[in-house]
């Protein structure tokens, strides 16, 4: 299959708001690929590539001084194989191999082509084929109920293998694909709500446990044998070897758990988020210590439990946990769920989880029967710059560069501003058509990607927190910052600081 009809479309998904019709497209272009192709081309339309981490970055594929082709000839097996060089890459004069990989790599692209990689590269392809949506093109595809092929993803945990099976398979394989010690599933995922008492209104009696800041990771045992997972599955088992001796500790011999774990600092209080993060980006990091915390237990010694209640696998799990186990109630009282959770934030977390006591375990599935409650916290920001959106973004102003007043001057003069992060998330159409329109009056400068603008605009924004950063000159970066609207009743003098988002690190 040739790369532009790939590139193509994607181009036609994001244009499109209609969910059918975006699984319409991507069921057509899945029909037409080898199986040999397939898990390359699912990887890059989920700008996941199958490879994993390819060791480049942002400024490196916008730098490469090369011209771009005028017609086509590159195939998905071509990309593929170019990034397995770029994975394979290391030691001494890696760098330089990866410039030569990605620079002939550009130069075989034309403009759209080269566009389209390094976003899928980078992780922002943004064109609403989510894994959602690629699931049922792939059953559309296939002919094989939705159903059976989301089971056969998230028990895999592999959706390009899944679409070869469901493709060239027999319905029995896509039937057969069960849960597998050693083999890591898609983890069960929450919705929100704004209290526990009306996250108790949508599960009824429930499991409400401690939502940490940390990192979430899924535990296999097998004998001696033990592999641990992020949540993305990337294995990090020698990375975590404290995890390693607890769950080897523990009194079963196969298990599959489901569980955060975070680092403490002297006092028992967690430390920053970052911090946990930090031990799965090092071999040898071992200076800050993990404590695991455990939620739910997918097998135990042969015996499945993904579909029983979570009444019974929280049975299972204080036998088999003991210490390790999240803490947690069972109540439908919504006042012990708020006293639980003000608990929780009184300890430094980040709030609670509310698990309907009947739920079964749904792997990679965003339902009610999970639902997680944080505080919400706001700030209002000032807007830097934006970048020129893609897909249905197209020809408008989009991700927004914020920045926090600096009064102290820290990071330049007194009342400068310091760039703390980047969102296009929030942002409705309404809002991007008067960006685009609006922004220009503000405008500085701009080069090919961003036009940026006077500080003058406040934008308020809601955030989980901050993490810190080498990234930006202020040292942290907004987390899962989105757009809930301008204050013209603002000025940027009122705008918030950056020492007061310091003060979250802290916290």
């Amino acid at each position: 299959m040739k790369l532009s009809e790939l590139v193509d479309t994607t181009q036609q998904v994001a244009a499109t708001s209609s969910r059918l019709a975006k699984i319409d497209a991507l069921a057509t272009l899945l029909a037409r690929a080898e199986p040999d192709e397939t898990p390359a081309l699912i990887g890059l339309l989920l700008a996941a590539p199958r490879q994993g981490r390819l060791g480049v970055g942002w400024r490196s594929l916008r730098s490469l001084p090369v011209e771009r082709a005028e017609e086509t000839g590159l195939s998905i097996t071509d990309v593929d194989d170019a990034l397995d060089e770029l994975a394979g890459a290391s030691g001494a004069g890696s760098a330089a191999r990866r410039t030569a990989i990605l620079t002939d790599l550009a130069s075989r692209s034309t403009a759209d082509e080269w566009d389209f990689l390094t976003r899928a590269m980078l992780g922002e392809l943004r064109t609403g084929a989510l894994g959602g949506v690629l699931l049922d093109a792939i059953a559309r595809a296939a002919d094989r109920p939705a159903a059976a092929v989301r089971r056969a993803a998230m028990l895999s945990g592999d959706l390009g293998e899944t679409a070869v099976l469901a493709l060239t398979g027999t319905a029995e394989d896509l039937e057969a694909v069960g849960l597998q010690v050693g083999r890591p599933v898609l983890p069960m995922l929450a919705a929100t709500a704004t209290t526990p008492t009306a996250a108790l209104e949508i599960t009824g009696k429930a499991s409400v446990e401690y939502k940490l800041d940390g990192a979430r990771i899924q535990i296999h045992r097998h004998g001696d044998e033990v592999g641990v997972y992020t949540r993305s599955l990337a294995d990090i088992t020698h990375r975590v070897p404290e995890i390693v001796e607890i769950v080897r500790a523990l009194p079963a011999q196969d298990l599959i758990l489901d569980g955060e774990t975070l680092a403490l600092d002297e006092d028992g209080g967690p430390r920053p988020f970052q911090e946990t993060m930090s031990r799965f980006g090092a071999d040898v990091a071992r200076d800050i210590a993990l404590r695991p915390w455990f939620f739910d237990l997918l097998h135990v010694d042969g015996r499945d439990l993904l579909d029983d209640p979570l009444e019974t696998r929280i049975a299972e799990l204080d036998r088999v946990a003991g210490e390790w186990r999240m803490p947690g109630i069972i109540t439908d009282d919504p006042e012990a769920a708020e006293q639980l959770s003000r608990e929780a934030l009184a300890a430094g977390h980040e709030g609670v989880l509310v698990k309907g006591i009947d739920s079964a375990y749904s792997a990679g599935r965003r339902g009610k029967s999970w639902v997680k409650v944080k505080p919400v916290l706001t700030y209002d920001l000032v807007v830097l710059g934006a970048e020129w959106g893609s897909g249905r973004r197209t020809g408008k102003l989009s991700n927004l560069h914020l920045g926090a007043r600096d009064p102290e001057g820290e990071f330049g003069e007194p009342g400068d501003f310091v760039m703390v992060g980047k969102t296009f998330k929030g942002l409705t159409d309404a809002l991007l058509t008067w960006q685009t329109e609006t922004f220009p009056e503000y405008e500085t400068h701009r080069d090919g990607y961003a036009v940026f603008l006077r500080p003058e605009l406040v934008v308020e924004v809601a955030i989980d927190g901050v993490q810190r950063s080498p990234r930006y000159p202020g040292g942290l970066a907004l987390r899962f910052a989105r757009v809930k609207g301008y204050r013209p009743d603002k000025t940027a003098a009122e705008a918030d600081t950056i020492q007061s988002l310091r003060g979250l690190l802290r916290e």
